[in-house]
């Protein structure tokens, strides 16, 4: 049996999240149908992270394990075949399997998110499912200040969902950075892990400082505090993007760059 790593890119809108569900068009089940034609025999999936119902994918990375003999290019454009307009493999290798091998979730060292945010008087069409809107101004340097509070080991239960099912809310964050170019704001959060809607609880928490309805030390307080309750809503999940998961050079994956490319001119 080989173990091969894909990336792969997909556009959350319309997707009833990753995960198989028994009733749902799921990006994992369309997949693993793709995969099982190409190969033509039934294939498992394991992902580096599950992402939710309308939640995108710039570089989510997944792993199989398969006895069909096939080059990694005729994976991509092979799979790709069989795959619809809103999901594709961008990179296939082969890894180390076994237990001491390569794991999509488990050898992950850290994973990344972008939360974009349209910020404009008046909802545009074009960002439709591809942006969270908000209409009222924010302050973006308020937010990049009261986001700096999170960096750092802390137990995140202010920002945890009710259903959330992992067993400590203990998370390291590495990196937390608001951005702005014209109308768009882009938050981007790098940690160890995360919990279920830990990004889009803390979006919505830093969108309430940039309006101005908290101040900046809020964060601080509510990251304190760890009750959920205090926090804002849960943000809408048509901005958020799984950016990036990464991983010891010795698996010698395809290099990532997945910044948002017209954040890229902008201070």
């Amino acid at each position: 049996m080989k173990r091969i790593a894909f990336g792969l890119q997909y556009d959350g809108s319309g997707w009833q999240g990753w995960q198989t569900q028994p009733h749902g068009r799921t990006v994992q089940d369309v997949l693993e149908k793709a995969l099982a034609e190409f190969a033509q025999q039934p294939i498992a999936t394991t992902c580096a992270g599950r992402t939710d119902a309308g939640v995108h994918a710039l570089a989510q990375v997944v792993h199989i394990d398969t006895d069909a003999v096939r080059e990694p290019f005729s994976w991509v454009r092979g799979v790709n075949a069989f795959l619809p307009p809103s999901v594709a493999v961008r990179w296939a290798a082969e890894v180390e399997g076994g237990d001491e091998g390569f794991h999509a979730r488990f050898t992950a060292t850290a994973r990344t998110y972008h939360y974009l945010i349209y910020n404009h008087a008046v909802r545009s069409p074009l960002w439709e499912r591809r942006a969270g809107w908000v209409f009222r101004p924010l302050d973006d340097l308020s937010m990049q200040a009261a986001a700096q509070a999170l960096l750092g080991e802390h137990d995140f239960s202010a920002f945890r969902a009710a259903e959330c099912q992992a067993r400590s809310p203990v998370r390291t964050m590495h990196r937390i950075e608001v951005r702005r170019a014209g109308d768009l704001v882009a938050v981007t959060l790098q940690a160890n892990a995360f919990l279920h809607h830990m990004v889009r609880n803390i979006v919505g928490s830093l969108i309430q400082v940039g309006n101005g309805n908290r101040p900046a030390e809020w964060i601080a307080e509510l990251l304190i505090g760890r009750d959920r309750e205090l926090a804002a809503p849960t943000f809408s999940p048509d901005g958020l993007y799984l950016a990036r998961v990464d991983y010891d050079a010795r698996w010698s994956l395809p290099p990532q760059d997945t910044d948002l490319p017209f954040f890229k001119d902008f201070s």
